[in-house]
């Protein structure tokens, strides 16, 4: 729908916005049969964040959640396939669901749905989903929902999986860093078709050696670590763990805040890296044993006495909590050894 329809003016300061939400005009499209999203609402809504982020530990796959509120006699989105998989949640009420073979297997970003030939696919299987009930929807499957008595609520679980095609481009990207690829076509290419396949044959013998050449441990390595530079830290009660960092002494019991793993790697130089999620932390290399101590806790500050001078631990984990690598016994959440 034109965002038109339910927006309205407004101002903070001296600032102006064009799209803030309008209440009534909502609600009296709702009445009306609209269907209300509210997209990305793992990024708004603690539980559903914390849900979402255990379940990306499990998959190795990130998530994104939307829900869906679609009032009584009303459909969604019209026949369509999603490029990414999708567990769906109901949480309220009963909604019905039309499930149609592919239009084409495991799609990818650019193959995008065109509504004609979805709807024109021959239809799996149909079924009525109830509160409490989920529907599992590899990628590419084509479906459709409806309401018919009484208001539906789910939630939309899209998981956004690296793909074989994601890990072929990353080696290409690789491939950028030697000088060998980085060189032009042959002037008048487009004219000499022989000589085009020439260059191109060439390309592509000079691929495959540089390829047996490659460390597959390296890629696997950068993917994994893409998957954790992508998470979002959760920083609840950050605020009040940086008010209080000159408090924290020997006595101070501190744990990796409950996020998952916190991989540790070495940057070119030789440096302890950290992935954080939002950044990445490099401290010296010989700080790796505590810090792995620290990741393995709860533990007091005065356990790294065998480690670190006195000076030298409460520098460091006051760093890791003002980084929110970890955080105090007095703030929940966190994750044990």
């Amino acid at each position: 729908m034109d965002p038109r329809s339910y927006t309205r003016l407004g101002r903070t300061g001296r600032h102006q916005f064009a799209d803030l939400i309008d209440t009534g005009r909502v609600l009296d499209l709702f009445a009306d049969g609209a269907t209300v999203v509210l997209q990305s609402l793992h990024r708004w809504w603690p539980p559903l964040a914390r849900f979402c982020g255990d379940l990306e530990l499990a998959l190795g796959h990130p998530l994104q959640a939307n829900a869906y509120l679609t009032p009584p006699g009303a459909a969604g989105l019209a026949p369509h396939h999603d490029t990414h998989d999708v567990f769906v949640l109901q949480v309220a009420g009963m909604k019905s669901w039309v499930v149609r073979t592919p239009v084409v297997a495991a799609p990818l970003t650019h193959h995008r749905s065109i509504h004609e030939l979805a709807a024109a696919q021959p239809v799996m299987f149909e079924t009525d989903l109830d509160a409490g009930d989920a529907l599992y929807l590899p990628r590419g499957f084509v479906h459709s929902a409806a309401t018919q008595e009484g208001t539906s609520l789910h939630l939309t679980l899209g998981v956004l999986a690296t793909t074989v095609h994601d890990v072929l481009r990353r080696v290409i990207d690789r491939a950028g860093d030697h000088a060998g690829f980085r060189t032009s076509l042959p002037a008048g290419y487009p004219f000499d078709r022989d000589a085009a396949v020439r260059s191109v044959k060439a390309a592509l013998s000079d691929l495959i050696g540089w390829l047996e050449r490659l460390d597959p441990g390296d890629v696997a390595d950068e993917v994994s670590e893409q998957f954790f530079a992508r998470r979002t830290p959760p920083l609840d009660g950050q605020l009040a763990e940086i008010t209080a960092l000159d408090r924290i002494d020997d006595t101070t019991v501190v744990g990796r805040r409950a996020r998952g793993p916190v991989p540790l790697g070495h940057g070119d130089d030789g440096r302890l890296r950290l992935t954080l999620g939002d950044r990445r932390l490099l401290l010296p290399a010989a700080l790796e044993p505590a810090v792995r101590r620290l990741l393995d806790g709860p533990l007091q500050v005065g356990d790294l006495a065998d480690l670190l001078d006195t000076d030298s631990r409460l520098v460091l984990v006051r760093r890791l909590v003002r980084e929110g690598v970890l955080r105090t016994a007095g703030g929940a959440g966190i994750a044990g050894g």
